[in-house]
C-alpha cells in the first residue's frame, strides 16, 4: 500500500486559495505528507474577494481556528446577508438573508403562507418574517443561540468579511506551524512526463526544480499548470454575464457599521460594498461592452462613503469554468478552476467545496480516472446551478433605462434557470436541485425582491384557516422585532468580542 501512496503535494499559488488548500491539507493529513506550497511576491494575487457566506464556518471549524481571534487577526465583521439596490428596478432594495424565513407550519415552508397573505394584501413585506433579514436593517448582530430552539435568535446565521490578504496570512502562519514548505519565486516552466503527459516537476527562475506526485494549481486566472501545461480548456459564459471588468478601492470607515454587503445596481453593472473594521472595501463590477474603464471608475470613485485609502485596481476576467478542474496529477483550486464575479460571494466558498471534494477523492499514486471523471463532473453540477443563480440577478429586472439592462432582461437564459423561474411564477415552488449550494429560501427572496410574483400558493394553505395563518404569520413577525430589539448592534458586538488592536 505504501507504494500505492502518493508522498508529495506541491501548491503551485499562494493567496486565499493556496493557503487554505495548505491549511486544510495540514490539519487533515498531519505531517504523513510532504506538502510544499510555492508563491512569489512579484505576482500580486486579486485579493478583492473578502465577502463569503455561512459555510466558511464549518472550514473554519474543521481547522479549529477560533472564531474571535480569526476576526481579530482578519480585520473581520459580520455577515448576515446582501442588500441589492436598484436591480428590479430603480429605487428597489432587498435582502437576501442567511437562514430561516419564519418557521414551518406543518409540511410546508413559512413562505408559501406568506405568498397567500401577500397576494391577499394582508402581509407585510418578506424581510420582516426573518431575523436574517429584518436585524441587518436595524445594524444588529448577535452570534446565534443554539439552545434557544424555537426561537429566531437560535435561528441567526452569519458569514463574515474579511480582509482576504490577512486572511491568507493567517493560513499561512497555520499551515506552516504544522509543516508545510513554502518556497519563494517565480514559476518559468513545467515539466510533463514523456510517458503519460502527468506533471512531473515545476521550474522557478531562480533555477530550483520542485518535483512532485499530486500538484494543485491555485495559481489564479493565469492557470499556470491546468491551463498553460495542460491545455484544459475553459468555457466562456459572458453571453450570460455579460460583466468582464471590475475596478476596486478601498476607503475610510464610516458608522453604523452594518452588517450585510451592499450591491448596487449602476446603469453597465454594480457596485460591492463590504464593511471591515478598519475600512470598507468597494468595487465596481461592470460590462466593457457597455462601459469603458475611466468612466466605470468615475463612477465608482463617485459613490464612496469615505475618502479612498488607495489607488484603484483594475481587474478584467471572464466568467466561466475549467471544463476539467482535475487532469491526469492535477487538480485547479480557485479562479484557476473557474470565476464568478463576487455578487453572490461564492469564490471562497468553491475553494472551500473543491478541497473537500480532494480530501474525499484523495489520490493514489495510480490516479484512477473513474475518481477524477466524479470529481470533474461534481465540480461542473455545482459550477452551473451557482451560474443559474447569478444569471437570476440580471433577468429579473424591469430596468429598461440603459442598454445594459435592456441587453439583461431580453437575453436568453440556460433552460435549467427558466425552469426553476417558471416553477416559481406559478405557484411558488423552488425546489433543490442536486443538492445545489442556494436553497429556496435564498431562491424565494432573490426572485420575489427583483419583481418575479408568484401568481398563486401552494394550494394546502387553504386546508387551514384564514384566521388561523393571519395569526401564525403575526406572530412570527412580532418576535422577530421583539428579538431585534433585545439584540447589540453590530459594531457593539464586535467591540465586546473581537475588535482588532489597530
Amino acid at each position: 500500500m505504501n507504494e500505492k501512496r502518493i508522498q508529495s503535494i506541491v501548491i503551485v499559488g499562494g493567496g486565499t486559495a493556496g493557503w487554505m488548500t495548505a491549511a486544510a491539507f495540514a490539519s487533515l493529513l498531519g505531517r504523513n505528507y510532504s506538502i510544499c506550497l510555492i508563491e512569489s511576491d512579484e505576482i500580486a494575487t486579486i485579493g478583492v474577494g473578502e465577502a463569503t457566506i455561512p459555510l466558511i464556518k464549518d472550514f473554519n471549524a474543521a481547522l479549529g481556528i477560533d472564531e474571535n481571534e480569526f476576526l481579530r487577526a482578519t480585520q473581520g465583521t459580520y455577515k448576515l446577508g446582501i442588500e441589492f439596490v436598484n436591480w428590479g428596478q430603480r429605487g428597489d432594495s432587498y435582502i437576501h438573508g442567511f437562514g430561516k424565513i419564519g418557521r414551518d407550519l406543518g409540511p410546508l415552508p413559512c413562505y408559501q403562507y406568506w405568498l397567500k397573505m401577500h397576494q391577499a394584501g394582508q402581509a407585510s413585506g418578506l424581510e420582516n418574517y426573518s431575523i436574517n433579514t429584518f436585524a441587518p436593517r436595524k445594524s444588529k448582530f448577535l452570534s446565534s443561540k443554539p439552545e434557544m430552539e424555537g426561537s429566531p435568535l437560535g435561528d441567526i446565521n452569519n458569514a463574515f468579511h474579511f480582509d482576504a490578504g490577512l486572511y491568507a496570512q493567517y493560513l499561512r502562519r497555520y499551515a506552516q506551524e504544522r509543516g508545510v514548505i513554502r518556497l519563494e519565486g517565480r514559476i518559468v516552466q513545467t515539466a510533463l512526463r514523456e510517458q503519460d503527459g502527468f506533471v512531473e516537476s515545476v521550474a522557478m527562475a531562480n533555477g530550483q526544480s520542485v518535483s512532485g506526485d499530486f500538484f494543485v494549481d491555485c495559481s489564479g486566472m493565469r492557470a499556470l499548470l491546468i491551463g498553460q501545461a495542460l491545455g484544459r480548456d475553459y468555457e466562456d459564459w459572458s453571453h450570460w454575464l455579460p460583466c468582464d471588468r471590475a475596478v476596486a478601492v478601498p476607503c475610510e470607515s464610516v458608522t453604523p457599521l452594518v452588517p450585510y454587503t451592499r450591491a448596487t445596481a449602476h446603469s453597465a453593472g454594480w457596485q460591492w460594498r463590504i464593511p471591515l473594521q478598519h475600512r470598507i472595501g468597494n468595487g465596481h463590477v461592470y460590462s466593457s461592452r457597455f462601459m469603458g474603464q475611466d468612466e466605470a471608475t468615475t463612477l465608482l470613485l463617485n459613490n464612496l462613503d469615505a475618502k479612498q485609502l488607495a489607488e484603484p485596481r483594475h481587474i478584467p476576467f471572464t466568467p466561466g469554468r475549467r471544463k476539467e478542474t482535475w487532469y491526469k496529477n492535477c487538480v485547479a483550486v480557485g479562479l484557476a478552476s473557474g470565476f464568478f464575479e463576487p455578487i453572490e460571494s461564492t469564490n471562497i466558498h468553491l475553494v472551500q467545496t473543491a478541497i473537500m471534494r480532494i480530501i474525499r477523492m484523495f489520490p493514489a499514486m495510480d490516479f484512477a480516472q473513474a475518481n477524477i471523471e466524479e470529481y470533474n463532473t461534481q465540480t461542473q453540477i455545482e459550477y452551473e446551478r451557482i451560474r443559474d443563480f447569478i444569471i437570476l440577478h440580471y433577468k429579473a429586472t424591469q430596468r429598461t433605462d440603459s442598454e445594459f439592462w435592456n441587453h439583461c432582461r431580453t437575453m436568453e437564459i440556460p433552460a435549467t434557470l427558466q425552469h426553476k423561474i417558471d416553477l416559481f411564477a406559478s405557484n411558488g415552488r423552488i425546489f433543490r436541485d442536486n443538492n445545489e449550494l442556494f436553497g429556496d429560501v435564498s431562491w424565494v427572496q432573490v426572485m420575489h425582491g427583483q419583481g418575479i410574483h408568484a401568481r398563486g400558493y401552494n394550494p394546502l394553505v387553504d386546508l387551514r384557516p384564514l384566521a388561523e395563518i393571519k395569526t401564525y404569520l403575526d406572530d412570527i413577525e412580532s418576535v422577530v422585532q421583539k428579538c431585534v430589539d433585545v439584540m447589540p448592534t453590530h459594531e457593539h458586538y464586535i467591540a465586546q468580542h473581537c475588535a482588532a488592536s489597530s
